[in-house]
């Protein structure tokens, strides 16, 4: 079955060609809606189609043709392109709708297993969703077919996708819920330490006194900052070990005599995704935290790993 379904996908690859190309056209410069239609297995991978293209920035509804014969053609308009799903392109349904859909002025685009059909002969664009034979044994329920059709119109969203040029913060307008919402949404911002919270002490500061800071904020750091405020370094806990391998005065050395200089920062309107990849990718070994730069160079906040990943997942 898996094997069967693969092949039928793989072979649409060779059958795009124009007609695919005119087809993304065609929904890009469309101002209006894609309203996808068909019946039975074809209706619901059309719904999944019209989804795929509303979650991706082109506004889509799905039409069911039953329910647009008696009234629901009022929805297309001029502009709009009305996709239709058809395995034979032959279904009564769906053909005694698109003299009406053409009389509004919509553009018809097909996705249909038989380029010969009716509905290909009346479409504007029709594109080659035939398959070999179904997956099952019988070679009658709809399998390969509408594991086809349905990977054709996700090219297709996609496709429209790129050409519309729509970015990750576009992108992210539409899934403002679950995980995937907080993975495009959430800034660095949003859930950083800040205010009483973020640790800081003075570069002429004793270590003692940033002992007490790492100790009370509970971050695993204290920032540190010169006379202006601005970021100058950073004292973690590991630099507390290396420090007491060397010396034994630690608590009365000077802060800036021992400060990581150069920490590793972030901005307040990065996403909070960046943040934890960042922290993973930007050391030779992963770190835990990033200080949260003002455009002043005074540190803003601090944001630690367990904060991304609460947040992210």
């Amino acid at each position: 079955m898996l094997e069967a379904e693969a092949d039928a996908v793989r072979a649409l690859s060779a059958r795009l060609g124009l007609p695919f190309a005119r087809a993304v056209r065609v929904i890009v410069a469309s101002r209006g809606t894609v309203v996808v239609s068909g019946m039975g297995k074809s209706g619901v991978v059309a719904r999944k189609i019209a989804a795929t293209f509303a979650s991706t920035g082109t506004p889509a509804v799905f039409l069911h043709p039953g329910d647009a014969a008696h009234g629901d053609l009022g929805m297309v308009g001029s502009g709009d392109v009305v996709l239709v799903v058809s395995k034979s392109g032959e279904g009564d349904e769906l053909l005694r709708i698109l003299p009406a859909v053409r009389a509004l002025g919509a553009t018809i685009v097909a996705i249909t297993g038989a380029p010969d059909s009716a509905l290909a002969r009346q479409a504007h664009v029709a594109l080659d969703a035939r398959v070999e034979r179904e997956a099952c044994p019988m070679d009658l329920v709809p399998t390969a077919s509408t594991t086809a059709a349905l990977a054709l119109g996700d090219a297709l969203a996609v496709a429209v996708l790129e050409e519309k040029r729509i970015d990750r913060s576009t992108f992210a307008l539409y899934h403002p819920g679950g995980v995937l919402g907080k993975r495009l949404l959430l800034r660095v911002r949003d859930v950083m330490h800040s205010g009483d919270e973020l640790p800081a002490v003075r570069e002429d500061a004793l270590m003692k006194d940033a002992l007490c800071e790492i100790v009370n904020k509970r971050l695993g750091l204290t920032t540190v900052v010169d006379g202006e405020g601005v970021l100058v370094g950073i004292i973690t806990d590991g630099d507390l070990k290396r420090i007491l391998m060397q010396r034994a005065d630690i608590l009365d050395t000077r802060v800036g005599d021992v400060m990581t200089r150069s920490p590793k920062t972030i901005r307040g309107e990065e996403l909070v995704a960046t943040a934890l990849e960042r922290m993973e990718t930007l050391a030779a070994t992963p770190i835990t935290s990033l200080v949260v730069l003002s455009d002043s160079g005074a540190p803003d906040g601090v944001i630690h790993i367990h904060d991304c990943l609460k947040a992210v997942r």
